[in-house]
């Protein structure tokens, strides 16, 4: 009998120590990319060679666009994208992060060619970023404010409206 609880016992520990190494490697809780908890910190270099970081607390807000070249959706809200980031430039930040190690650089060159995309495109090379970030479908879309909040996450493309009214409450 007592062997048999103190292998329960143990078992019951490497439970545990399991659990616990799991939620280390995940992230602290102010960390795992919810709305309401603070953004994951990360940077990134760009298309053109710039090095830009998403950490804490900013002036503007921000919005991050995880996307590919090949994605289908991604190709709908770019026009859009587009025109939003003209027309709230001087408000806040904008990031299209390309999932690199899923595309290639020269067709993200190719993508921002053909739609005239003028924001900064970030590049993920390794998917590290994607997946602090949880990016299981693309596009996927952060909102965070100055205070680094995620305050809002949109998964797959939405429409135009809905993608401004975000931008509205997040300028606010």
């Amino acid at each position: 009998m007592k062997k048999s609880i103190a292998i329960l016992f143990i078992i019951m520990l490497a439970v545990i120590a399991i659990y616990n190494n799991n939620q280390t490697k995940n992230g602290s809780p102010d960390q795992i990319p919810k709305i309401g908890f603070t953004a994951p910190h990360f940077s990134l270099s760009s298309l053109d060679n710039q090095t830009y970081q998403v950490a804490g607390k900013r002036d503007k807000p921000v919005i991050l666009n995880f996307w590919a070249s090949w994605c289908g959706p991604c190709r709908e809200e770019a026009p859009y994208l587009k025109e939003l980031y003209e027309k709230y430039k001087d408000r806040l930040d904008f990031y299209a992060i390309n999932l690199t190690a899923n595309d290639d650089v020269e067709s993200a060159k190719a993508f921002v060619k053909e739609f005239g995309l003028s924001f900064p495109i970030l590049l993920d090379e390794t998917g590290k970023i994607a997946n602090l970030y949880q990016v299981i479908s693309i596009p996927t879309t952060y909102f965070i404010n100055t205070n680094g909040i995620i305050t809002q996450k949109i998964i797959g493309a939405t429409d135009p409206g809905s993608f401004e009214q975000y931008m509205k409450e997040l300028v606010r």
